[in-house]
């Protein structure tokens, strides 16, 4: 159960440093506006918020990453805390946003947190 509570940790990491790369890098651009749903125009006037959305899930990927790092039981604590962020996050943009949201960031996110907590 210990790799695949690895595996899904790292699986949340990645998802939220490809969510980095699409609001910091691709807002703008046909893609982002594609899986965004964005015009052109909503895009440009939305690009700084955007960015500073990026950042802040490549902050929830680093910190996944510095708990897998981080030996032993406070790795672990880290993990779940980070994980919890997503979490709660994920809820929230699927209340707000759309509940798509839900399934793709919280859903994976609590998947790793019961597999860390079955350990």
């Amino acid at each position: 159960m210990k790799l695949v509570g690895i595996a899904l940790v790292v699986l949340v990491a990645l998802e939220h440093l490809y969510f980095l790369y699409l609001e910091m890098f691709l807002w703008t651009k046909p893609k982002g506006l594609k899986i965004f749903g964005n015009s052109a125009q909503k895009a440009e006037d939305s690009k700084v918020l955007a960015a500073n959305q990026g950042l802040y899930n490549g902050f929830l990927s680093a910190g996944l990453f510095w708990g897998l790092a981080y030996p032993g039981a406070t790795g672990m604590h880290i993990q779940m805390f980070f994980l919890a962020c997503v979490i709660v996050a994920g809820i929230y943009g699927g209340m707000t946003v759309k509940p798509r949201i839900m399934y793709l960031q919280a859903g994976p996110a609590l998947l790793a947190l019961l597999a860390i907590l079955a350990i």
